[in-house]
């Protein structure tokens, strides 16, 4: 199936051939015709699944034809549990606003900063991303409405409950108007989220997509503990010691992306990145600087690097680890493809070791955590 089959105009569909993307994900060949005609939807499927872009393409379909509004009133609200995610959805919108009939306002709120350039920043924003807490604040201080919201997104519904989140988002559904068109995602469908699903008054087009599997098995995984500080001088030892010739590197934000390349250069090492915040040109240029020109090192976002396909790439490195396991199979899955043999390395700080353990329990993989004290980083 294909994008064009699933009744998104041409505006959204070049934006999805900029970023790469070939086909549509199983999750999104379901839930999209769905959405856009404008029925409730309860997905349950896993974090890396192709998920967000479900949401946000049929989303930007509908508001790039509706009028402009300029008041503090959101017609599309997104409850996520953390701030990583919201940052996160925030740039896929942006991602695939380039192309559009006229420019979305979109926003995410979180908790952890000051409130007062988020309340100034509210006025004409259409699409608010926001977790519970930050919500109810803004709210609190009449920044914004969202008694007339169209649609309503909740993302990682399961997770809003293990962290506590239940009587917010109680509060929060008492706001919000009862017609409206709801989409509901979770990696579990259990009682509580049903119970959710009922205090919405949903009628739901139900859709589960079962695990991906991806073979990793012929892929040598690595890990290293090092200092916040030693971070980055242990990434150029290795690239330079290592004689890495191709990498692909992962990071979590643009911002990280453009800092990493920035730092090898300064070291005379030749990378360059990709991420939303590019224009089409510069991508391309740069994957091809990598694929072909003789770029060592291509720094990549989550958002980006599923879209990218490169032959027999040897080494695949997380200098940030993704939010879930399945990000985490996708990432290292680039390299070690059609029975070859990859390298994926881990570079890891004492904030970072938790979410690692998390992650080979998931995987079902132990992965020996090498200590690097003793190795020489003068230099570097």
């Amino acid at each position: 199936m294909s994008f064009e089959s699933l009744g998104l105009s041409h505006n959204i569909i070049h934006s999805v051939k900029k970023l790469g993307y070939l086909k549509p994900f199983p999750i999104q060949e379901q839930a999209i015709p769905v959405i856009l005609q404008g029925k409730d939807l309860m997905g349950i499927a896993q974090t890396g699944s192709g998920k967000t872009a479900c949401f946000v393409m049929p989303i930007l379909e509908k508001l790039q034809n509706a009028e402009v509004k300029k008041d503090r009133n959101v017609q599309v609200l997104i409850l996520v549990p953390t701030r990583e995610l919201a940052i996160q959805i925030d740039e896929v919108f942006r991602a695939f606003t380039e192309n559009l009939k006229r420019e979305i306002r979109t926003m995410a709120v979180y908790g952890g900063v000051s409130i007062n350039p988020q309340m100034k920043g509210m006025f004409g924003v259409e699409v608010l991303i926001a977790t519970p807490g930050r919500l109810l604040d803004l709210i609190d201080h009449n920044a914004l409405s969202i008694s007339g919201i169209q649609h309503l997104v909740i993302d990682e519904a399961d997770k809003m409950f293990q962290l506590g989140f239940g009587e917010e988002m109680d509060k929060l559904f008492g706001m919000m108007p009862v017609m409206k068109q709801t989409t509901l995602f979770s990696a579990t469908l259990d009682d509580k989220v049903s119970e959710m699903k009922k205090r919405l008054s949903m009628n739901p087009i139900l859709i589960e997509i079962k695990k991906e599997e991806v073979d990793i098995e012929h892929i040598e995984q690595l890990a290293y503990h090092v200092s916040p500080e030693n971070k980055g001088p242990f990434l150029r030892y290795l690239i330079k010691e290592k004689k890495v010739e191709k990498a692909l590197i992962f990071v979590s934000s643009t911002k990280s992306a453009d800092n990493l390349v920035e730092k090898l250069k300064k070291n005379k090492i030749k990378a360059v990145a990709i991420h939303s915040q590019k224009s089409q040109g510069a991508r391309r240029n740069n994957l091809e600087e990598f694929k072909v020109n003789g770029a060592q090192i291509l720094v990549a976002t989550d958002l980006l690097g599923r879209g990218i396909h490169i032959e027999s790439l040897p080494c695949v490195i997380n200098y940030e680890l993704p939010r879930s396991p399945l990000d985490y199979i996708h990432r290292i899955g680039r390299t070690g493809r059609a029975g070859e043999k990859g390298t994926a390395i881990n570079i890891l700080t004492d904030d970072e070791l938790q979410h690692f353990r998390v992650i080979q329990k998931k995987m079902g993989k132990k992965i020996t955590l090498q200590r690097t004290e003793g190795i020489d980083l003068h230099g570097y």
